[in-house]
């Protein structure tokens, strides 16, 4: 059969979740023209829907050595693919390949920056973005990703001047509204809270644009202290958003158990032990999100022997090929069930050389994705030298800040009041699970103290990750390494101690809420 008969006989199949049967077309089609990146790509992304994560790992490294003509339409397909299995060294050599980003269409020039914002590679991404922006500097798509990446680098009035620009040239698109309200504390004399308004009128409006639009309404009304206002606002964002998802708490408890349930293996240290010669320390920094995960990996990448890199997702990328699945999320029940069997100092040494790239001369650096508490019993076993560093906040507060946070793919338990309490009721009970499977191996970091008094925290903390205190760590304003994450902006404000908690004015809406809590 010709390759474009079997090509769109493979997306039939793949319409209809055949996945064995779409992945014979392509393997037919391989046959007649081996090593081709578009059938390799779609190679990847079928084992990867079927679960199987080497598999997909290996179809998009082959495609990425590929001496084929590389279209753009598969360039742009294939760069999240190696950015998925956070095969670094693979991405950078297909980006060197493609040549300087001025011979680069603006699609392609968008594609590249994204990825490389993933790796939290903000200053590289604002190249290709800038680039893009001389070739249409009115292009809405470029200055709104251009805005991301300024308000991760802390360019706020740039971020600012995007925004508008793009909102001036297509006024319809919510992505930019939601951007902007994030920015900075709106005014009486200086908000979008009209625009947003009538944006939110216009018929026809696709719930995703809603959701964009009710949480930019709900944070710029809470700025000007319409705390009523803004509760309603917030209730149109949730609900929205929860029904784009598929979500179970069921499956969120049975997966909560099947953690606590499993059993590490043999040999397990209990007890943090010393870094081998030459090796590097990693600091996990976990906790719920939106629980002052972001502040305290601020403190510590000003420590001169700590490195902060960020939100990674290498630990799961090598739980998944030890595994061999392929997940949605940073774990799931598959995951847990094949771990007994895991290669355990294979997902060590695999995980310290995949983030190497990223390191200097320190000697430690933080890993600071708040949903690795899911993975604690794991980086235990393979990682004996780690510290963890759990953060802990109110109840209430942390609940509060995750149900008004929009999420990208992450978190689908935070938009709703009962929901999020059993998730977080969930994620308690793992805690103090792990504290007493693996004693001494985690500390626990009070937010609401390490506000009040940073110094002491601090000080703790540093003792604990086999560190000296050095006073540099507390003047964080100062500091220029990108942020991705969703406190970018408020951390760069500085450590801020509340007399009143954030959500004391919607107490009346949280009810159910704080009712879920206290059950």
């Amino acid at each position: 059969m010709e390759p474009q008969a079997l090509w769109q006989r493979a997306l039939r199949h793949a319409d209809n979740r055949e996945w064995e049967e779409a992945k014979a077309c392509f393997n037919a089609i391989l046959a007649q023209r081996p090593d081709d990146p578009a059938v390799l790509t779609q190679l990847s992304y079928l084992h990867s829907l079927g679960g199987q994560y080497r598999s997909a790992r290996t179809a998009a490294l082959r495609a990425s050595t590929s001496t084929m003509p590389m279209p753009p339409q598969v360039l742009t397909k294939l760069l999240p693919r190696l950015r998925t299995f956070n095969e670094a060294a693979a991405f950078h050599r297909l980006l060197d390949r493609l040549g300087p980003p001025s011979r680069m269409p603006i699609p392609q020039l968008l594609a590249c920056a994204a990825q490389l914002s993933y790796f939290n590679q903000q200053e590289q991404a604002l190249e290709f973005l800038d680039e893009a922006r001389r070739a249409d500097p009115d292009y809405p798509a470029t200055l709104m990703s251009r805005a991301q990446v300024l308000t991760y680098l802390a360019r706020f009035a740039e971020a600012e001047r995007d925004l508008l620009r793009s909102i001036a040239r297509a006024p319809e698109l919510a992505h930019a509204y939601w951007l902007l309200s994030r920015l900075r504390k709106w005014t009486v004399d200086d908000n979008h809270v009209d625009a947003i308004r009538a944006q939110l009128r216009r018929p026809g409006r696709k719930p995703t644009d809603i959701v964009l639009l009710a949480y930019a309404l709900h944070k710029e009304l809470d700025d000007l202290g319409d705390h009523e206002g803004a509760a309603a606002a917030l209730d149109q964002a949730c609900r929205a958003r929860r029904g784009t998802l598929d979500y179970s708490s069921e499956e969120s408890r049975r997966l909560f158990d099947a953690l606590v349930a499993f059993e590490p293996p043999a040999g397990a240290a209990p007890h943090p032990v010393e870094a081998a010669a030459g090796t590097r320390t990693p600091l996990f920094i976990v906790g719920m999100h939106r629980s002052g995960t972001t502040l305290l990996e601020q403190l510590l990448d000003g420590h001169g022997e700590v490195r902060g890199i960020g939100e990674l997702y290498d630990f799961t990328a090598q739980m998944r090929y030890a595994t061999d699945h392929h997940c949605r999320g940073v774990i799931d029940a598959t995951i847990v069930a094949r771990a007994p069997d895991a290669d355990f100092a294979g997902v060590g040494r695999g995980y310290l050389d995949g983030v190497a790239w990223r390191l200097g001369k320190e000697r430690c650096f933080t890993d600071k994705l708040p949903s690795n508490f899911l993975n604690i019993g794991f980086i235990c076993s393979a990682l004996p030298q780690a510290r963890i560093l759990h953060m802990v906040r109110d109840p209430v507060e942390v609940c509060f800040s995750n149900l008004r946070e929009l999420f990208s793919e992450a978190n689908p338990y935070s938009y709703d009041q009962r929901e999020l309490a059993a998730y977080y009721r969930g994620y308690e009970r793992l805690m103090a699970h792990w504290h007493e499977r693996f004693p001494g191996r985690i500390l626990d970091v009070d937010y609401a103290e390490l506000t009040r008094d940073p110094e002491a925290v601090m000080r703790r903390v540093t003792a604990f990750c086999g560190l000296g205190f050095e006073p540099a760590m507390l003047d964080i304003q100062g500091r220029e390494r990108g942020v991705a994450t969703a406190s970018a902006v408020q951390v760069r404000q500085g450590i801020v101690a509340r007399d009143k908690p954030k959500w004391a004015p919607y107490a009346e809406y949280l009810a159910p809420l704080i009712e879920a809590l206290e059950e």
